[in-house]
């Protein structure tokens, strides 16, 4: 018995090494659907007892989504990893399903480390399959008109036409929501987000944004610049894909010069580097063939690796430097603007732009030669400061009647306390004094934005079960740009707070004015107010009914919760009786 038991794991062992993805069967020219993704994985667990498949949450596509974790040890606790001082690389895959390369790379990527025994010591790896399953099964070969390959590809949409990589902070999809689950339970250092390029036509296969240098916290953005990016690009020289940044060209074409990529939390790194993970978005290039594209992203992938397990123990230290400086943190910008006085000079391998007749409507058209390839320097303008900064308060006073916001909270391990009793507290409130909104919804939200505030202490008074969150957790840089309004990727820009801007109480004009009256008479601060506001306003003096609103908005008869953000900050250290 024992004989045949072991004969059939070898046999089984056999079968795993010798499978092909359905990207090898195909030629190199499919990508694997979500059903064969997920086969195929299985089958790696049942051979290998270095690897084993998690299932998170749900999608709206109603099934939920995988994670692969190969474990050289076999220990999948993501606690008692992190008790090992191991690293963890998280690589997901297909958040945009027309861009599959980093889908077929992985699997081929998982089956090679499995049948080698090659699988790192201190660096345990997650895979997430796929994570737009809704737009996989949305296959076609068309929806992609600029890319070359591969056959037939997913949307990019997911069932409810979202972008899910623009989804990270407001969380409109349960893909969000199940990916922030595994996220957050898994806490990896280093995440890799694989993408396929849209733009100009150049040499280069493969294409890099990392986490923008300038957001990241300085002691991770340190090693990112000077150790990380360096020995990735080395690495990728190395097998052949010499790689250049995402080319985010100014003008028409590369030359007129590239910028920076800013990645506000609601995309994948930018949502990563609120909990100090250093994250990457590669982008291969559209127009080379699909064979060349996934073997680029398998040949990145394993650099990755291999870096990481190199500076396993450096890259864990400086998580952990990290996350006691935000802990600590005063200051956190909430808006980012380019420097356009800095410059650097960068080496770009393109092809020779052109004009010539469209066919299409005899207007010129832009083209790229390819039988003239050039190299030559060009600027790169790649330096972000902040904006808009602000002192964090001590904590922040959420009412229990945001559940949305408080499950997101939790959700990103922020830590948070509830008050045990009824208690009137000396807070900081937020008066929404102005903001734009934009005039087309953009992935399903009108989007806020240039939000300006009027801070005014208070005295308001909460209750049991409302939520205190305290600023000083490694989650702070979380807690502040969801929390504060001008945030770019703030609660409030998103919308969900967007009750508190309209007013629920009015008056009949023909009635207030007698009581207008009455408050003038025996308020002379008011009417004094109310004089200085004409005298300074021609238009305001003509406008009767400004004036009475004006008299309205300034007396005890206006609401006082009418453009109140509800979320208080606590500016000093007052006792609060907590649960």
């Amino acid at each position: 018995m024992k004989k045949f038991f072991v004969f059939c794991l070898l046999s089984m062992r056999l079968k795993a090494a010798a499978q092909k993805t359905p990207f090898e069967l195909s030629g190199k020219i499919e990508t694997a659907t979500y059903t064969a993704a997920i086969t195929y994985y299985e089958n790696l667990t049942k051979a290998y007892p270095e690897a084993k498949l998690f299932t998170y949450g749900s999608t709206d596509f109603g099934k939920p989504l995988h994670v692969l974790v190969l474990s050289r040890d076999r220990v999948f606790d993501p606690s008692e990893i992190r008790k090992q001082n191991k690293r963890i690389l998280l690589i997901n895959n297909g958040i945009h399903p027309g861009e599959p390369e980093g889908v077929d790379a992985s699997m081929m990527l998982a089956r090679d480390l499995l049948k080698a025994g090659k699988l790192p010591k201190d660096v345990v790896i997650c895979i997430i399959p796929l994570y737009n399953i809704d737009g996989s099964f949305n296959r076609s070969g068309t929806s992609r008109a600029n890319q070359n390959g591969p056959v037939a590809y997913g949307f990019r949409g997911n069932s409810k036409n979202l972008d899910l990589n623009r989804d990270f902070i407001k969380t409109d999809s349960k893909n969000s929501a199940a990916f922030q689950l595994i996220f957050n339970t898994w806490q990896p250092e280093i995440f890799v987000d694989t993408h396929t390029s849209n733009g100009a036509d150049y040499q280069y296969v493969m294409t890099l944004i990392p986490t923008q240098k300038d957001k990241l916290n300085p002691i991770l953005s340190d090693y990112l610049t000077k150790t990380l990016v360096p020995d990735l690009y080395a690495g990728m020289e190395k097998m052949g894909y010499p790689m250049i940044p995402y080319v985010n060209s100014i003008g028409e074409t590369p030359e007129s010069g590239i910028t920076g990529f800013i990645d506000p939390p609601r995309y994948s790194t930018g949502y990563t580097t609120l909990h100090n993970t250093i994250g990457f978005m590669p982008e291969t290039h559209m127009l080379k063939s699909y064979d060349l594209r996934v073997d680029a992203t398998y040949k990145l992938l394993q650099t990755y690796i291999q870096v990481v397990a190199r500076d396993a123990k450096v890259i864990g230290e400086n998580k952990r430097k990290a996350d006691e400086f935000v802990a600590a943190q005063k200051e956190f910008p909430l808006e980012w603007k380019l420097n356009k006085t800095e410059v650097n000079d960068l080496i770009f391998k393109g092809f020779e732009a052109g004009q010539k007749p469209s066919t299409v409507s005899g207007a010129d058209r832009l083209y790229y030669d390819r039988s003239k390839p050039y190299t030559r320097t060009i600027k790169e303008w790649n330096k972000f400061e902040p904006a808009v900064s602000i002192q964090k308060p001590f904590a922040y006073i959420i009412p229990k009647a945001w559940d949305r916001v408080i499950a997101l909270l939790k959700l990103n391990n922020v830590k948070l306390q509830e008050l045990k009793t009824d208690q009137k507290i000396e807070v900081e409130s937020y008066y929404i004094g102005d903001f734009k909104t934009g005039t087309r919804p953009y992935e399903g939200h009108y989007l806020h934005a240039g939000v300006k505030v009027n801070p005014v202490k208070q005295s308001l008074q909460y209750y049991a079960g409302d939520f205190v969150v305290y600023v000083n957790q490694p989650s702070n840089r979380y807690i502040v740009e969801t929390l504060e309004p001008q945030a770019t990727d703030s609660y409030f820009n998103w919308n969900f707070f967007d009750s508190i801007l309209d007013m629920k109480e009015h008056y009949s004009a023909y009635v207030f004015e007698d009581t207008a009256t009455a408050l003038l008479k025996n308020n002379p601060e008011l009417n004094n107010k109310l004089e200085a506001k004409k005298a300074s306003d021609t238009e305001f003096a003509k406008d009767a009914a400004a004036q009475l609103d004006f008299v309205y908005k300034n007396s005890d008869y206006y609401e006082k919760t009418h453009n109140r953000y509800p979320v208080a900050r606590l500016v000093t250290n007052v006792k609060l009786d907590l649960k």
